[in-house]
């Protein structure tokens, strides 16, 4: 739990401190999600489960986004399963978080980019912020029912905040709700999957996981979404609509 806070509340200032402690080719080497480090974890959490019958991970909260819900404890898998953690991992120093999706079925690890974490973080810091001042959030677009963008330049961007995807290399840009939570939208990268392949989905089906399927990374802090005429469109809860 100490772990989680740290990577929750404050300790995304690692970038900077990375910088200061790593040198040049250090820092190039914890920023690349390397497939043997990533199967050697697998292979680390594989065979804790088989001699633990539970998985080596950290739960998170009741209402955490699935993508982000089971981190992995690597306090559980070192030094028996695994010498220590990947040079890429928070915990080592890297931009990635490594995690587990589908616990229930077929645990796979993915990689959270930290990265594009801190930059929801910031905007999120500047949105409360302004709440704080004027009690409302400025609201620019209506894209759905409890689906908004915001003003930029009112939370004092001089241009629309994006962060790089992990998937496509898109600039895509935040969202909020009626709560004023932050989510990154990933429409733009469900637009350019869905057009590259074929999926038989249907409406209500969430679609976000064909993002991971030639990917390590996970669509962190995002909201479900579906299909309507082949195109993505948010997938509301029945609260919200």
């Amino acid at each position: 739990m100490k772990r989680f806070i740290y990577f929750v509340v404050g300790v995304l200032s690692f970038t900077l401190l990375t910088g200061c402690l790593y040198p040049e080719e250090r820092m190039t080497q914890n920023r690349v999600p390397y497939k043997q480090q990533l199967n050697a974890v697998q292979d680390a959490v594989n065979q804790y489960r088989m001699d633990y019958g539970v998985l080596p991970i950290e739960n998170r909260e009741q209402g955490t986004g699935m993508y982000i819900k089971y981190p992995i404890d690597f306090g559980k898998l070192v030094p028996r399963y695994i010498p220590e953690p990947p040079g890429n991992s928070f915990e080592n120093g890297g931009v990635f978080q490594y995690v587990l999706v589908d616990v229930e079925k077929d645990p796979v690890v993915k990689l959270v980019d930290l990265e594009t974490v801190e930059h929801l973080k910031d905007f999120k810091m500047k949105l409360r912020l302004y709440i704080q001042k004027n009690d409302y959030p400025p609201y620019k677009d209506v894209l759905a029912n409890n689906r908004y963008t915001l003003k930029h330049k009112e939370l004092g961007y001089k241009e629309q905040p994006v962060v790089r995807s992990p998937f496509t290399g898109n600039n895509l840009p935040f969202i909020v709700d009626g709560q004023n939570n932050v989510y990154i939208d990933y429409s733009m990268d469900l637009y350019q999957t869905l057009q590259n392949k074929q999926y038989d989905f249907k409406n209500g089906d969430d679609i976000r996981d064909i993002l991971m399927e030639d990917s390590p990374f996970v669509p962190a802090f995002s909201v479900p979404y579906t299909v309507e005429n082949d195109e993505p469109v948010f997938l509301l809860e029945k609260s919200e609509k």
